[in-house]
């Protein structure tokens, strides 16, 4: 009650995440320590998407305090319906109550309409609760809100009708990861400079592609020239989500340079082998297995002499160093989005023949694709080998799609109650939810540091 009573006065951020952490925030436990997680240093614990009935009543607090002749009284009653503070309450959390609100009516009595500071009452309530000998005789109505009673357990709430291959590569490298983002409210950070340089840079090259499905469709000034307008364009619609204009400028230059990059790997490739652009992030549905399952691809492109079609995946981050490393990463089922790709393509009538990951990351090296051709058997993978060029059985493939299939039955059919973790310190290096979940393995420094 104090730290409500402080927050309406300052409505301090501070005050915010004790009160979301408070047994009686009427927010789950995990759901509390994940959204401020997720809310950082950056932003409000009431801003993530998973705490809106926790703003709505922080929103209450504030306003009630603010309106003209409001009493500490009120600012008691309202507290009390925001956190439904009276719904089962005990004998001792009823006496509780009730002598909060004598106190408050008290205060209100003794300063007889004049302004008043919600911070002060607050620290009345301490003060008189601290002082007060036991032996008083109304001892026994000033008991503290009892212990919290443990939640109940409840069935975890399935997720949507279908399933992206992203989410279940989350799932399949650490199932905690995935209860976090997918079950508690889609709680997420709020993204990074990287991120929505990533997000800009793919809807600049497919403005650019949708216009331009070929090489050869004009000259290479125009075609820059195009390329430059989208990435600017793209830039400006993301400018906000920037923390300065610094950092918006960095890295829209950043992606001007990348972007004459890729060109010129666009029209090299051409030359050496002409393929049109047949589709921009399409969207893709797929079911195998009984299970539904939905994607965006980047960019598919059809040679003209084969008509053979290659599956273009852009990543903005980092991505596997060379071919092998990739192909292991597809064995292991740390990524499902090409052979994903691959099948949907397939059932669509595709001759699929080649996986493509284009690496649009460092401003300072050329375009140089991992690329994978589909082949019926593919030789073991040389661990050794630096190549970025390299090959991928159908087996393998089909591998990957029944464990997809396999993971989509057991999120849809198990019952889910129980979210094991990574055994992978390295997988917790970058995750959102890091500081929220105390299971996570610790490194080696990190478990015998002082």
């Amino acid at each position: 009650m104090c730290v409500a009573f402080r927050y309406a006065a300052t409505a301090s951020e501070g005050d915010a995440r004790r009160l979301i952490a408070a047994p009686y925030s009427r927010v789950p436990r995990s759901e509390a320590r994940a959204a401020i997680v997720a809310a950082g240093s950056r932003s409000g614990v009431a801003d993530v998407p998973a705490a809106r009935d926790f703003a709505v009543a922080l929103k209450t607090l504030v306003s009630t305090y603010r309106t003209q002749g409001s009493t500490a009284r009120e600012l008691l009653r309202a507290t009390r319906l925001a956190f439904a503070l009276d719904d089962g309450a005990g004998e001792g959390e009823e006496a509780t109550l009730a002598w909060l609100d004598r106190t408050a009516s008290a205060s209100d009595a003794e300063r007889g309409g004049a302004a008043w500071d919600a911070s002060q009452v607050a620290t009345a309530f301490e003060r008189i609760a601290d002082e007060l000998p036991p032996s008083q005789a109304d001892a026994s109505s000033r008991l503290p809100l009892g212990p919290y009673a443990p939640e109940a357990p409840a069935p975890v709430q399935k997720p949507r009708s279908h399933y992206s291959a992203s989410s279940l590569g989350a799932y399949a490298a650490c199932e905690r990861k995935w209860y976090y983002r997918y079950v508690c409210g889609a709680v997420e950070d709020k993204g990074s400079s990287a991120s929505f340089y990533g997000s800009a840079f793919h809807w600049a090259l497919e403005q650019f592609h949708r216009e331009f499905q070929r090489a050869d469709a004009a000259p290479r000034e125009v075609l820059q020239n195009k390329l430059d307008g989208w990435i600017q364009t793209a830039f400006e619609r993301f400018r906000a989500r920037f923390e300065t204009a610094v950092e918006y400028e960095l890295q829209t230059r950043r992606a001007r340079r990348t972007g004459r990059r890729y060109l010129g790997w666009f029209l090299e490739r051409s030359r050496a082998h002409p393929f049109a652009v047949v589709a921009a992030e399409a969207e893709v549905e797929l079911e195998m297995g009984g299970q539904k399952f939905k994607g965006y691809i980047d960019r598919l492109d059809r040679d003209d002499a084969s008509g053979a079609v290659t599956v273009v995946d852009y990543k903005t981050g980092s991505i596997a160093e060379n071919a092998g490393e990739y192909r292991e990463r597809i064995a292991e089922f740390a990524d499902f989005q090409l052979p994903f790709y691959y099948w949907a393509r397939t059932a669509a009538g595709d001759r699929v023949t080649r996986l493509a990951l284009v690496p649009l990351k460092d401003a300072l090296r050329d375009v140089e694709p991992v690329e994978l051709e589909v082949v019926p058997v593919a030789v073991p993978a040389q661990r050794w080998s630096t190549a970025t060029t390299g090959t991928i059985g159908i087996d393998e493939l089909e591998r990957a799609r029944a464990k997809m299939i396999e993971l989509a039955r057991r999120l849809s059919d198990d019952p889910l109650d129980r979210f094991a973790v990574t055994d992978d310190p390295d997988a917790c290096t970058f995750c959102a939810y890091r500081r929220a979940c105390r299971n996570r393995p610790l490194r080696r420094e990190e478990r015998f540091s002082a």
